[in-house]
């Protein structure tokens, strides 16, 4: 019944004594009350809201009915599937987001609705079953992570649904993972396909889809003018991919070492303040942060860490014993901040001079999040590296990164001298080739430019009325960075209440990482919200 009645409220105004009536029917046993809110029309009970939007395109509503999905139900959980259904569910929710997309460019920016100051998505205020839900977490989870008391069953888009199913606006895209938003049917319909055909395999022999994939990466990063691709490895993650790239590092060393004064001389790898490159002990060691590296001291010895964009320190420190140099062109974790140029070429110059590989680490910022297929697109090829690792958004969430090297760093790569037992497997890399070739794509990048555009225009906006407490806006393309002159963790909560997803990054930033699909109208909206909670955040101080 509870179902039943969220779905009619879409359709109030068309209706509405007829809806009146069907929910005076039922209000003795919901013991729920209709009410507006700055995001539609909902039902409360149990002090949790279940809000309908009134825009289809920002809400499942009606695709998960078409899939025959439960949605969660009075005190139910909800999310039952009949599995013989699924491919002609997959047709139906492409059709739906055809339409929504088609329709688009008719909806006017009036009908975004304007957000209220006030919490609209308490965290206290969810669905009954999210306690006994955490409860478990608590027991059985190891516990490394800080989340808040909410648990997200579904998305679509750039929205994500919680038990209660409220939408929330997502500029977090799982820390820039989320490319194409969430649940994309064109991807859904190939994960079937091939969930049914070969999930895994193992590197013992070859499958349909990992050459196929390694060669539209290296024609890609080629036809658009990156650096000169050439051979891939496929890992699990980025942490994974950072850490084969130090060892194809290591291994330059040894060879180039060799050749000089012994093998063992050239073996230290150069990183940068404010990096971010992983937390296995490699890829740690690499990352000079206290608060993650502290535990897990003494770390691998070899490691040396360098001011970021200083080009005078490069001379000092990228020394004859060196093998490698990670950077991150634009860095994520450490706040947003982008390489400059002259920094680069100093970099890329002492580099050739010492005989050490330049490895840019683009989990983060690359495939397209900077309106470019990679970041060092941006940059003159004077500063172009030798290795380039990508991970997060290759497959839109299946877990799949990448290590791509010269045809120079291939001739010293030897059968044996690196493994992985998932890596490649042709379930991720069939998703990776659907996700990658739609990312490089004119249009696609375009879009991500203009949009990245407005939206850094409407933070500006934000920080000029908010001088003393906002004073830069950084980054390119939907990879941007707010300054704060205090740390910002609260706004977090703030904006989360009233149904934006953002996240930190180090030094008192704002992190906006959005999925690349997102639109004009979704970026006013979330700056909308944004200012709300800053509204209260300064009353905060």
């Amino acid at each position: 019944m509870l179902r039943s009645i969220r779905v009619r409220t879409l359709n109030l105004s068309h209706h509405h004594h007829h809806h009146y009536h069907h929910y005076h029917h039922a209000k003795s046993s919901l013991a729920g009350v209709l009410y507006i809110s700055p995001i539609g029309l909902g039902l409360r009970r149990w002090g949790s809201t279940f809000p309908a939007v009134t825009n289809d395109r920002l809400n499942p509503t009606n695709t998960a009915a078409k899939m025959n999905t439960t949605i969660n139900g009075a005190g139910g959980r909800g999310g039952s599937e009949n599995i013989d259904d699924i491919p002609s569910q997959i047709k139906l929710a492409a059709e739906d987001r055809k339409k929504s997309n088609d329709s688009e460019a008719k909806i006017p920016t009036s009908t975004i609705p304007i957000p209220s100051s006030e919490p609209t998505h308490l965290d206290i205020d969810t669905h009954p079953s999210t306690s006994a839900i955490l409860e478990k977490h608590t027991k059985y989870s190891v516990n490394t992570y800080l989340r808040p008391s909410l648990i997200f069953t579904h998305g679509k888009g750039c929205h994500l649904y919680d038990l209660a199913n409220r939408p929330y606006l997502d500029f977090t895209a799982g820390i820039a993972v989320n490319a194409l938003g969430h649940a994309d049917p064109e991807l859904a319909k190939i994960l079937y396909d091939q969930s049914q055909r070969l999930i895994h395999l193992s590197n013992l022999y070859y499958n349909e889809y990992s050459g196929e994939l390694a060669e539209l990466l290296v024609e890609a990063t080629r036809g658009n003018g990156g650096f000169p691709a050439a051979k891939v490895f496929f890992t699990n993650s980025g942490t994974e991919a950072n850490e084969g790239a130090l060892k194809f590092a290591k291994k330059w060393g040894k060879v180039i070492g060799k050749e000089g004064n012994g093998e063992d001389v050239k073996y230290e790898i150069v990183s940068f303040s404010n990096a971010f490159h992983g937390r296995s002990l490699g890829a740690l060691s690499a990352t000079p942060a206290p608060k993650y590296q502290k535990p897990f001291t003494p770390l691998v010895p070899g490691f040396i860490n360098v001011p970021f964009n200083d080009v005078g320190k490069i001379q000092e420190f990228v020394t004859e014993k060196t093998c490698g140099v990670i950077i991150e062109p634009i860095q994520g974790e450490g706040g947003i901040n982008e390489a400059n140029i002259e920094f680069l070429e100093a970099l890329k110059i002492r580099c050739q001079e010492v005989g050490a590989l330049l490895i840019f680490d683009e989990i983060q910022c690359g495939l397209g999040r900077t309106g470019k297929l990679w970041a060092h697109q941006h940059f003159p090829k004077s500063c172009h590296p030798d290795i380039l690792t990508t991970a997060k958004p290759m497959a839109n969430g299946i877990p799949i990164g990448a290590i791509i090297i010269t045809d120079e760093v291939a001739d010293l790569i030897s059968i044996g001298d690196h493994g992985t037992t998932f890596g490649g497997n042709p379930l991720a890399c069939r998703a990776a080739i659907s996700v990658i070739s739609r990312i490089n794509s004119p249009n696609f990048l375009e879009h991500v430019q203009v949009v990245g555009s407005y939206l850094r225009a409407s933070l500006q906006s934000l920080a000029h009325k908010h001088p003393t407490l906002i004073t830069e806006i950084r980054g390119r393309g939907l990879i941007l960075g707010v300054q704060f002159t205090r740390d910002p963790t609260s706004l977090v909560k703030l904006a989360r209440e009233r149904g934006l997803l953002i996240i930190t990054a180090s030094n008192q930033t704002v992190r906006i990482v959005p999925p690349l699909i997102l639109t004009k109208d979704e970026a006013a909206r979330g700056v909308e919200i944004l200012e709300q909670a800053i509204e209260i955040f300064k009353r905060e101080e």
